[in-house]
C-alpha cells in the first residue's frame, strides 16, 4: 500500500459554515483547534445546520489571533466581534439528542447571521465546562460536531466517486461538499480510511469511531450555498450503502483524538493498526 500524507486540513469554527483551510495546527480532545466551537441556533436553542438553512454554507468565520476575536464574512462585507469564552448561557440541543448550554455571543453577530439568512440565529460557544462524549469503536469527545471529533476522508475515494459520477453523465465535486477536517493523499485503493483502528500523524494519534454517514449536505455547492442535488447522494446510494447503518449511504471515517497534538500538511499519516475483517463494530455501540 502506498505511502499516506495528510493532503488538506480544515477547522469550522462554526459548525455548517465555510471551513478555514490551515497548515498546521493544534489537535485537542475533541478536534482541530477552533474546530466547531461555535454554533447557529433557533431562537428555541435548536441547532442550524445547512440540511435546513444552505445558505450557511458560503458565510466565513475566522478566529483572529489568540482566539480573542471573531470575524464574519460574505460577498459583501465582514463584522469582527470578541469571543465570550463565559457569561449568558442559552439552552441548546443538537439532534434532539443531546441537550446543553452555550454562551451567547455578541448580539451583533446575531443580527449579522440574522439578515444574512432571512431568519432568527444566535452565535454560541462551547461553555468552559463543555463535556459531550461521541460514540463508537473509540468514542472520543466533540464540539458541537455532529457526534465526533474528527472527519477523515482520502482523495482516492473522491477520484473514485467521482469515476462513477462522470460516468453516468454528471459533473465531478470538490472535497468540501463533504466538510472533512483531514484528506488523506497517497492511498491507492478508495475508502481506505473505512479500515483504519488507529492512525499517527505528526503528533496526534487518533481512533475509528464509525463510518461517516452521509445526509443531504453533500448536495450543497459550498460556494454558491444552493443545492445542486441529486450528487453525490445518488451514486454514492449505488455502491456506499451500509446496512448496519440503517440503510445510509457513507463517506469518509469519523475518528476520535486518542493522543492530542500538532498536526501539519505532509505529514506522513501512519496506520499503526487495521479493523479485523468482519462486520463494522461501531453500529453496535450506539
Amino acid at each position: 500500500m502506498s505511502a499516506a500524507r495528510v493532503s488538506t486540513l480544515t477547522s469550522y469554527p462554526v459548525k455548517g459554515l465555510a471551513g478555514v483551510s490551515v497548515e498546521r495546527t493544534e489537535v485537542g480532545p475533541a478536534g482541530l483547534r477552533h474546530d466547531r466551537t461555535f454554533m447557529l441556533v433557533e431562537p428555541d436553542g435548536t441547532f442550524l445546520s445547512q440540511r435546513v438553512v444552505p445558505a450557511m454554507a458560503p458565510l466565513r468565520a475566522e478566529v483572529l489571533g489568540d482566539g480573542d476575536g471573531l470575524r464574519l464574512s460574505d460577498g459583501s462585507g465582514s463584522l469582527e466581534i470578541p469571543v465570550a469564552y463565559d457569561g449568558k448561557r442559552r439552552d441548546v440541543s443538537l439532534f434532539g439528542k443531546w441537550f446543553g448550554a452555550g454562551v451567547a455571543q455578541d448580539p451583533a453577530a446575531d443580527a449579522w447571521f440574522t439578515e444574512r439568512l432571512g431568519r432568527p440565529a444566535g452565535l454560541v460557544r462551547v461553555t468552559p465546562e463543555h463535556e459531550r462524549p461521541g460514540w463508537g469503536v473509540n468514542p472520543g469527545e466533540t464540539g458541537f460536531g455532529d457526534a465526533h471529533a474528527l472527519l477523515i476522508t482520502s482523495l482516492a475515494s473522491l477520484d473514485e466517486l467521482n469515476a462513477r459520477i462522470v460516468e453516468t453523465g454528471g459533473d465531478a465535486i470538490p472535497m468540501n461538499r463533504f466538510r472533512a477536517n483531514v484528506v488523506v493523499a497517497g492511498w491507492t485503493e478508495p475508502h481506505t480510511e473505512d479500515k483504519v483502528l488507529r492512525a499517527r500523524a505528526g503528533g496526534l494519534e487518533l481512533g475509528y469511531a464509525a463510518r461517516a454517514i452521509r445526509c443531504a449536505v453533500p448536495t450543497v455547492n459550498q460556494a454558491t450555498g444552493e443545492k445542486n442535488g441529486p450528487e453525490p447522494t445518488r451514486t454514492l446510494a449505488r455502491y456506499r450503502r451500509q446496512p448496519d447503518y440503517g440503510g445510509g449511504v457513507s463517506f469518509g471515517m469519523k475518528a476520535a483524538v486518542l493522543r492530542p497534538g500538532t498536526i501539519t500538511v505532509g505529514d506522513e499519516f501512519e496506520v499503526l493498526a487495521w479493523l479485523p475483517d468482519g462486520p463494522d463494530p461501531a453500529p453496535t455501540t450506539r
